[in-house]
């Protein structure tokens, strides 16, 4: 039986005054199942410190 991924949703906003960048963004995350909250919580900062225009998730492998 396969274990299935936990879909969690984040409002993140974002204030950059050094990039002058400003924005919220509306993110749906896939958590797989032997991924860790730790984990997740690195992917979802690791977006918001690298944030911009064109940045965004992928749709998988």
């Amino acid at each position: 039986m396969a274990l299935t991924a936990t879909i969690r949703k984040a409002e993140l906003q974002i204030s950059d005054m050094d990039r002058g960048y400003y924005a919220t963004h509306n993110l749906t995350l896939a958590q797989h199942p032997s991924e860790t909250d730790e984990r997740l919580m690195v992917r979802l900062l690791a977006f918001a410190l690298n944030a911009g225009d064109r940045l965004e998730f992928g749709r998988g492998l």
